[in-house]
Parts: structure tokens; C-alpha cells; sequence
């Protein structure tokens, strides 16, 4: 089999967003800028400085066996929902495939705060008889990753990327380490639900929130007003084949996945630079592509301004002032954490298919030191080809991935 043959293509997509439930849905939502953003629903926020979010929409837990919900955290039912719309828009057979040779690798962040949350509060009012058995597993960061293979009987290798933010990509990049040495199918991207009172407030710690009281202008990437950024939950799962597997049975793919790499900054206060720059050369280095091959990249765009500073200058440094389009649609759903690159994957295979950038929504006066071409007003129908993914995971985790166009359209 040669080397092309082996290519690790995108063959199905399952988006769990605030912005919408499947492909289609999500898609249409960024392209028109309609926001997943709003006041937090799940609790009372009045008492905290962060009152909003993106939240996804119950209906996607239609999806998710009754059996399952008491024994599993929302951020693993978000998965377990985004899994069965991958493998539907991928039109696989998990049946006829055999189970040692489908793979299932998450990205995770916290882990199941939410059911973390409800069981120590039993534990602190009512006591240890009053704690469910599937504490022991529901919180656990691997679990979303145990719950999909046993789920879809995939029995291959089997892991889980805590990275945060860039967990997104790394678990791509080993999905495609996977399928070069052999698998045949992996179940990859991630989600997370840390939207309760214990989630937000570990999130704050940070001091990266924002606490604008308006969603519409709370999360201002590369903006002259940005304050950080809103909390999100959702994510996408993403079925990734090899492109003979894929050609073997008719299937057609989103997009392939060209080169992958990764790196972690120097702590606080050190000499070295940041690695941003660094990651995104190795990862074109991997894909054998030139910066002038980018046809457009899809910002971490954290809304700190530090960041924000930090990655314009490395998008710089690579490809030159204005030189390519940037974008950031994550403004319409805030910050995913472990499910939030996922997602950027997912929304900019879909850009590729239907040969557009999307716009970023929110910012309207970019900032004298952020020397990028954000693209602001509107879609540009300028037909990209490849498109370069970047995020940064909370603790110096930096990640870049390559993508590139498929010969599938939009979903139905």
C-alpha cells in the first residue's frame, strides 16, 4: 500500500455545539454569525462575576441511551451523542468492521465536573451512603474514551489527550499515527460540560474569563476591547479513516489530515520564546507544504490580550504581516476546552467543503499589535484548499494540524 493510499482522511463529522446539533446545523449557524451566547441556564449564575455561555441544546441527549445517562457525566453524553451523528454521516457499519481494528482516542479537559459536583455535594450533606457507585467512573477523564469503545465495540487502541484546548488536535494527530500502523477506523475529537457552579468557578481561577455583561461584546479576539474570553460546552466527534479503507467502500471524506505537531511553552518568566512559530513550521514540515500554501488559519483566540499578542506575532513570524486570511468562529460558542478544537476542526472541513472563510463575529477594531488579516466582514468565497488549525491548552500546551480539501460537499 503506498503512501497516499495510507492518508488519514475525514469521513464523518458529529457536531454537539451551542451554535447547533449536527454538521448542517452548526455550519449554517457560523457562516450565518448566529450566536451560541447567552445567559447560563443550567444554574443560577446572578451570584458570579461570569453570568454567560455557550450551552448545546437537551435535544442532542435524544442520542444517548436512557440506560446510560444516570451512570455517565453531560460531557461524555455530548460525546456519546456527537459519536452516533459521525458514524450516521459517515455511513460506517461498525458491524462489519473488526473490533480490534477501530480505535477511539478523546481529548479531555476536567473530566465529568458536573457529575463530580452533584456527588460530593451528597457526600458533604447526606453522607457516604448517599453516593451513587458511578462516581467512581463518571468523573474520570478517561471515561468518555471507555464509554464510545465499549459503546461501538471498538476494541483497538484506545486512549485519551488532557491537554485542554490542544488535546483537540493532538488526539487527530495521533488518530493518524493510528491509522498508518494499521487501523482501520478511528473515533477521535472531543467535548466538554463544565458549565456548573465547581466548573466555573476552577475556570476563573484562571483569570481568563470575561466579566462583560453582554454576550455580544464579552469575547473580543484580537480586539482593541477584548477582556478574555465566555465559557462554552459541546464539541465534535470525528470518524477518521485511511483513504483506501475509505475508497474501499465508496465513502467520501471532508478533508485529510496532512501534518500534525506539537510542543509546550517555557513557563512564566523564562528566557526562551513561546513555541507557537516553532509548531506551526514542524507542522508544515510534516505536511510537506510551504506558509504560502495556507489558505487560511483557524486563531486558538484565547481574548487575553497577551495571547492574543503572542499568536498574532507567531502568525506573523510564519507567514508575514496580513499574508493570510485568520479566523476564529469560536466567538459564536466560546471556549469548548477539551472540545473546542475538535470543533474548529470540524467547522473548517466544513469551510473547505463549501470553499469559503468564515468570519469571525464580535470584533470590530482589531489591535495596533496584531499584525493578522482577521476576516471580519463577512465570508470570503475564495475556494481554500488547505487550512492550518492552531490551539493552546491551559499549562503551555501548543498544537498545530494541517488540513486539507476532501472530495465531499457539505452534509445533507
Amino acid at each position: 500500500m503506498n503512501a497516499s493510499s495510507k492518508r488519514a482522511v475525514v469521513t464523518g463529522l458529529g457536531v454537539v455545539a451551542p451554535t447547533g446539533i449536527g454538521a448542517r446545523a452548526h455550519w449554517e449557524a457560523v457562516v450565518a454569525g448566529k450566536t451560541g451566547l447567552g445567559r447560563i441556564t443550567r444554574f443560577d449564575p446572578s451570584g458570579y462575576p461570569v453570568r454567560h455561555g455557550g450551552e448545546v441544546a437537551d435535544e442532542a441527549l435524544a442520542q444517548v441511551p436512557t440506560r446510560l445517562v444516570p451512570q455517565t457525566d453531560r460531557w461524555t453524553q455530548l460525546a456519546l451523542a456527537g459519536a452516533e451523528l459521525a458514524l450516521r454521516d459517515a455511513r460506517v457499519d461498525t458491524a462489519t468492521v473488526p473490533e480490534y481494528d477501530m480505535a477511539v482516542v478523546t481529548s479531555s479537559s476536567s473530566g465529568g465536573t458536573t457529575f463530580g459536583q452533584s456527588e460530593m455535594q451528597r457526600l458533604y450533606t447526606q453522607g457516604p451512603s448517599w453516593v451513587g457507585a458511578y462516581q467512581s467512573i463518571a468523573w474520570f477523564y478517561a471515561a468518555t474514551t471507555g464509554q464510545l469503545s465499549i459503546r461501538h465495540g471498538m476494541r483497538g487502541p484506545c486512549g485519551v489527550f488532557c491537554e485542554e484546548q490542544a488535546g483537540g488536535l493532538d488526539v487527530l494527530g495521533q488518530a493518524s499515527r493510528l491509522i498508518s500502523s494499521g487501523s482501520r477506523l478511528v473515533l477521535s475529537g472531543g467535548t466538554d460540560a463544565s458549565l456548573c457552579p465547581y466548573g466555573l468557578v476552577a475556570q476563573m481561577a484562571t483569570g481568563h474569563l470575561s466579566t462583560v455583561d453582554d454576550p455580544g461584546r464579552a469575547y473580543l479576539p484580537f480586539d482593541a476591547d477584548a477582556s478574555g474570553h465566555l465559557p462554552g460546552e459541546g464539541g465534535a466527534m470525528i470518524v477518521v479513516e485511511s483513504a483506501a479503507d475509505a475508497a474501499s467502500r465508496g465513502a467520501r471524506s471532508y478533508g485529510r489530515l496532512l501534518g500534525h505537531a506539537a510542543g509546550f511553552d517555557p513557563p512564566p518568566g523564562s528566557s526562551r520564546p513561546p513555541v507557537l512559530a516553532s509548531v506551526i513550521d514542524r507542522s508544515l514540515r510534516a505536511a510537506g507544504l510551504r506558509p504560502s500554501d495556507v489558505d487560511v488559519v483557524f486563531a486558538d483566540a484565547s481574548g487575553v490580550p497577551a495571547h492574543d499578542h503572542a499568536e498574532a506575532r507567531a502568525i506573523t513570524e510564519v507567514f508575514g504581516a496580513g499574508r493570510v486570511p485568520v479566523t476564529a468562529p469560536k466567538t459564536l460558542t466560546g471556549r469548548l476546552y477539551g472540545g473546542g478544537a475538535a470543533l474548529d476542526v470540524a467547522t473548517a472541513l466544513l469551510a473547505l467543503a463549501a470553499g469559503v472563510v468564515p468570519a469571525t463575529f464580535g470584533p470590530s477594531r482589531l489591535r495596533a499589535d496584531c499584525e493578522i488579516d482577521l476576516v471580519l466582514d463577512g465570508a470570503r468565497n475564495t475556494g481554500p484548499a488547505v487550512a492550518l488549525v492552531l490551539a493552546k491548552g491551559h499549562g503551555g500546551f501548543t498544537s498545530a494540524l494541517l488540513l486539507g480539501a476532501g472530495d465531499r460537499g457539505l452534509p445533507d
